[in-house]
């Protein structure tokens, strides 16, 4: 039986730490990694805005991030995808891919009071951060609007790992590789 590629979902709230804790993943796997706030920061750099469709730039990032995550995917390329999307949007993106991917999930978490700290240094800190409206989200989350306790994580029937990003990972991250490369076969031996 042919082993299928693997794609990691690397998820959580803003400012879980996502993005730094799928690079590093990336990195030590010699994976693509797919960030979707990166492609966002790319594509409003090149013009941003709505299409000439009409179609908001959240909507154009939004299919581009899985497209290429099925593009990966398809030519049997493992891969690492990272978003904060809550399970509303991850769960029908990945659901096309459970036939051509073993997937699994890394769930960061943190406490919501970090994670704003985060969100408010680097909306301070990071010009590209711009175009994410961090300024509006701190609003939201001040106010009670979107508390990050309210994020829903993915519910997807697939292997999911919880990590702590407070101060180091944990489980550290030749534990995340391990949960990353563990070997599966098809559907049936999930």
């Amino acid at each position: 039986m042919r082993r299928h590629p693997t794609l990691v979902a690397v998820s959580g709230p803003p400012g879980s730490g996502k993005t730094t804790l799928a690079h590093a993943l990336a990195d030590a796997l010699g994976w693509p990694a797919v960030c979707r706030d990166e492609i966002k920061e790319r594509m409003a750099a090149g013009g941003g805005g709505s299409d000439s469709a009409g179609r908001p730039l959240d909507l154009r990032v939004l299919e581009v991030f899985f497209r290429t995550i099925g593009e990966l995917v398809e030519s049997g390329a493992n891969a690492v995808a990272e978003a904060a999307f809550q399970d509303r949007l991850w769960h029908p993106g990945l659901e096309p891919f459970a036939d051509l991917a073993d997937i699994r999930v890394v769930r960061c978490a943190v406490a919501p009071e970090l994670a704003h700290e985060r969100i408010r240094r680097r909306a301070a800190e990071v010009p590209s951060r711009a175009v994410h409206a961090d300024a509006d989200l701190l609003h939201r989350i001040a106010t009670g609007e979107r508390p990050i306790e309210s994020w829903v994580p993915i519910a997807l029937d697939v292997p999911c790992l919880l990590v702590d990003t407070t101060r180091d990972w944990r489980p550290a991250l030749d534990g995340i590789v391990a949960f990353a490369t563990r070997a599966t076969f098809g559907r049936d031996s999930r």
